[in-house]
C-alpha cells in the first residue's frame, strides 16, 4: 500500500470510528479557516502575538486530537456506549473551549489567564471547566483503550503510553494557571493584570518563535504542553512505521516501550527547562549534559530492544 493509500486508509477509519469526533475535526478545519483570514486583514495583537494566531493554533491541535481519537475508537471492540458518552462529551467541551477563544480574538481580548472584566472572567472559568472535563473524559477513553481495541501487543502498547502521554501533557497545562507573584501584587493594589502565564522568568508577550510564539528569552510552559499532547500521535507513528523493519512482535512491543519512555523523558526535559526560565533553543550546560544522557540512554536501550531474543533449546 503506497502512502497515499495508507492515509487515506486511516482517514476512512477514523470517520467510521467515531462521527462526533469527526464532525469535531471538521468544525475546526472551519475554525482554521476563519483564523487564518483573519490573520491576513486583522492586524491587532494580544499579549504581543497575532490575535487570530491562538484560533489557529487551538484548531489545528483539536483537529488532529479528534482524527487520532476517532482512529482509536474504530479498533474498539466493547464498551461503545461508554466510548460514546465520553466522546460526546470531549465534543461539547473542546468546542466551547474554542467558541471562547475564537469570541475573545474577535473581541481583541485575552482569552487565557484573563479575570479584568467580569465577562473575562466568567469566559476564562468556564474554559477551565472544559478543560478539566475534557481531561476526564479523556481518561475514560484511555481505560477503555487500555482493555481493548488494537490486533497485537505492539500496537496496543503504543496507545496505552500514547494516551498516558496525552493525559500528562493535558495535565501539565494546569502549570500555566497559577498567578506569578507580580500578578497577585498588582492585583491587590487593583491593577488591571493576566492572573496566570505561560512564560518564565520573563512576562509573557516577549519576543517568540515564529508559529509556535514559543518564548526566545525565558522558559515557555507550553512547550511541554505541546509535546505531551501529541506525544500520542508521536508513538502511534512509530508504531506504525515499525512493521517495514522489524517483523517479530516482541521485537516491535520493546522497540514501542523504549521509544515511548525516551519521549516522556523529553518531555520532562523539556518542562524542566522552562521552569529553570530557559528558551529552548537557548539550553545551558546541564540541559545539554541530560539531553545527551537521555539521548543515549534511548539509543542504547533502543539498540538491546531491536535484537533478537537468543533461543533457549531444549
Amino acid at each position: 500500500m503506497n502512502p497515499l493509500s495508507r492515509t487515506a486508509a486511516v482517514l476512512r477509519k477514523a470517520l467510521l470510528g467515531s462521527r462526533a469526533l469527526g464532525w469535531l475535526s471538521a468544525v475546526m478545519a472551519a475554525v482554521l479557516v476563519v483564523a487564518a483570514l483573519g490573520l491576513v486583514v486583522d492586524d491587532r495583537t494580544v499579549g504581543g502575538q497575532p490575535v487570530w494566531l491562538k484560533p489557529a493554533k487551538f484548531a489545528v491541535s483539536i483537529a488532529v486530537y479528534g482524527l487520532t481519537l476517532a482512529w482509536l475508537l474504530g479498533h474498539l471492540r466493547r464498551g461503545h456506549r461508554a466510548a460514546r458518552w465520553a466522546t460526546c462529551v470531549i465534543v461539547v467541551m473542546a468546542l466551547l473551549e474554542v467558541g471562547i477563544i475564537v469570541l475573545q480574538a474577535a473581541r481583541g481580548r485575552a482569552s487565557h489567564y484573563n479575570e479584568a472584566t467580569p465577562l473575562d472572567e466568567a469566559l476564562w472559568r468556564a474554559m477551565g471547566m472544559t478543560i478539566v472535563v475534557l481531561w476526564v473524559a479523556t481518561v475514560v477513553l484511555t481505560v477503555l483503550l487500555w482493555r481493548d481495541g488494537m490486533p497485537d501487543r505492539a500496537s496496543a502498547w503504543a496507545v496505552r503510553l500514547g494516551m498516558l502521554l496525552l493525559l500528562l501533557g493535558l495535565l501539565q497545562g494546569f502549570t500555566m494557571v497559577v498567578p506569578t507573584a507580580e500578578q497577585l501584587a498588582l492585583d491587590e493594589q487593583g491593577v488591571e493584570t493576566l492572573m496566570g502565564a505561560h512564560a518564565v522568568g520573563v512576562s509573557d508577550g516577549g519576543p517568540g518563535m515564529p508559529l509556535t510564539g514559543w518564548s526566545t528569552t525565558g522558559g515557555d510552559l507550553r512547550i511541554g504542553h505541546f509535546v505531551g499532547i501529541h506525544g500520542l500521535q508521536a508513538v502511534l507513528l512509530f508504531a506504525m512505521l515499525l512493521p517495514t523493519l522489524v517483523a517479530d512482535v516482541a521485537r516491535r512491543t520493546r522497540l514501542v516501550f523504549v521509544f515511548s519512555f525516551g519521549y516522556a523523558g523529553l518531555l520532562v526535559l523539556v518542562t524542566c527547562q522552562a521552569l529553570r526560565g530557559q528558551p529552548l533553543l537557548a539550553p545551558d550546560a546541564l540541559t545539554l549534559v541530560v539531553a545527551g544522557g537521555l539521548l543515549v540512554a534511548t539509543a542504547a536501550a533502543g539498540l538491546v530492544a531491536w535484537r533478537p531474543r537468543a533461543r533457549v533449546s531444549g
